[in-house]
């Protein structure tokens, strides 16, 4: 049973209040985040308020649905109505959208009990959570050692126990790369499956919301209710067909393709853990297909020129005019927007916004943002092209584990490289779901991800619900937080 059908059963069943469980999450938070670090705001008189109003229904003899009245938490670019959303970047300091994201509408009108807004690589740009302008979260399962990003404050709440599930987003591996760091579950949906309406963008093409649970049956249920059309996001279509109901097909026949180059290069205990994870498949009944994907060795750069070309677009809105930092001495308009964007955004972030602006200028436009676009249409096609001979392809999530707390700063071309695995995902659109599949010498988790194609989250959630089923003991609990 996941944490999620745990709670249910917990508040229908009275053994426990709304209000009582909302209460253990918030002491979890106050004694836990300092050394976490997951949470950048907290939001507890409304929580508490919400957990009222389903104890309320609860008394009443009414039915509550199954995400009513847990407790969970957003990543801090998804607008919350009068609630700070910083993307934690000095730049949005103080700001309060006036307008709710659309995953938010939606668990807000199932009773959601929202605890707050977890930490983040500034504007999602990093793979440690450590340009966060608040200071890095923490790996629950050691606290020396980062939490991955940019969604790392998500992962880090989960893994910590300080949430039932949380939201992240995922540019280039953001929820799925912070999850394997942690020892959790994350699924990044089909490009068009959830709503962006609301996420503060960082590359509009790539981003995509998702759900980072402790379970696949908790990413299923919360994909389930926020896979939903939404007229203000003219890419939104919603998912195709329910997921949760179909975790428990049978897998046998199904072919799991591997490619060569997904292996290559990764280091050797990810790469063990992930092999023996296909045998458990193979144990299972699926069949393991081997075959090439050379355009692989492409994903990288093209991810990086697309995504930074983006984001040179979308970060030109903060000015210090209209919300947000502004700097306290200038001299004229132009100057003033100079100051403020270059007190006001971190290294990381001027240094992407710098390489976006390159890539589009008049030059070199030809010679590197058009190269990427056409090259992003030939990794499409090769995905494609595998899908006619497997069901799902199985790969390392990340390369290696969890890295100590610096190390992005000591060795940054080594933090770029990993995203090596999860970038074609975004690139192509497609979904993938990252999952334990063991730990290293020092205890540190390694995820596989299962990438499926378009829109076919129900086939890579039961796949990988199979495989938690057969091997439980990959998805072991953190000291922290709350203890159901």
């Amino acid at each position: 049973m996941g944490t999620i059908s745990k709670i249910h059963e917990m508040l229908t069943s009275k053994q426990v209040s709304c209000k009582e469980l909302t209460e253990s999450y918030l002491r979890g938070i106050e004694s836990d985040n300092t050394a976490l670090n997951a949470y950048v705001c907290v939001t507890g008189d409304e929580a508490l308020k919400t957990a009222e109003a389903v104890d309320k229904k609860i008394a009443a003899g009414e039915s509550i649905g199954l995400l009513e009245g847990v407790p969970m938490a957003l990543k801090d670019n998804m607008s919350t109505k009068g609630v700070l959303t910083t993307c934690c970047s000095k730049i949005l300091t103080g700001y309060k959208p006036i307008y709710d994201a659309a995953v938010w509408e939606l668990l807000k009108a199932q009773n959601a009990v929202m605890l707050g807004k977890t930490n983040m690589d500034e504007f999602a740009m990093g793979s440690s959570c450590e340009t966060s302008y608040f200071g890095g979260a923490a790996n629950p399962v050691d606290i020396d050692h980062v939490a991955g990003g940019s969604s790392g404050g998500s992962a880090s709440a989960v893994g910590g126990n300080l949430a039932a599930y949380t939201l992240g987003s995922d540019t280039g591996g953001s929820i799925r790369q912070p999850a394997s760091f942690c020892g959790v579950v994350g699924l990044k949906p089909t490009y068009g499956a959830v709503s962006r309406y609301g996420l503060i963008a960082y590359g509009s093409s790539l981003d995509q919301i998702g759900p980072i649970t402790k379970s696949v049956e908790d990413a299923a249920l919360v994909f389930d209710a926020i896979a939903k059309p939404d007229k203000r996001d003219s890419t939104s279509l919603g998912a195709k067909e329910d997921t949760y109901s179909k975790l428990d097909n049978d897998i046998k026949g199904l072919k799991i393709g591997i490619a060569r180059e997904y292996i290559d290069g990764v280091r050797d205990d990810v790469k063990e853990a992930v092999l023996a994870a296909a045998k458990v498949y193979e144990s299972l009944g699926a069949e393991i297909v081997y075959f090439d994907l050379p355009v692989l060795k492409f994903a990288l750069p093209v991810y990086y020129i697309i995504a930074c070309a983006e984001a040179s677009s979308n970060l030109g809105r903060y000015d210090g005019i209209r919300y947000g930092y502004k700097t306290a001495h200038y001299n004229g308009t132009h100057d003033m927007i100079c100051r403020t964007r270059s007190e006001g955004f971190g290294e990381e972030v001027k240094r992407r916004i710098l390489l976006g602006t390159y890539v589009l200028s008049a030059g070199y436009y030809d010679a590197y943002y058009k190269k990427a676009t056409d090259l992003r249409g030939t990794i499409i096609r090769a995905f494609n092209n595998a899908f006619e001979n497997c069901d799902v392809i199985l790969a390392p999530t990340v390369p290696m584990t969890a890295f100590e707390k610096g190390h992005a700063v000591s060795d940054p071309i080594e933090t770029y490289l990993t995203d090596i695995c999860t970038v074609p995902v975004n690139i192509a659109g497609l979904p993938g779901v990252s999952v334990p599949c063991g730990f290293n010498a020092k205890g540190m988790p390694i995820g596989m991800q299962l990438i499926g194609k378009s829109f076919g989250e129900a086939t890579i959630l039961n796949a990988a619900y199979k495989y938690q089923q057969a091997a439980p003991e990959k998805f072991k609990d953190t000291k922290w937080g709350v203890k159901l």
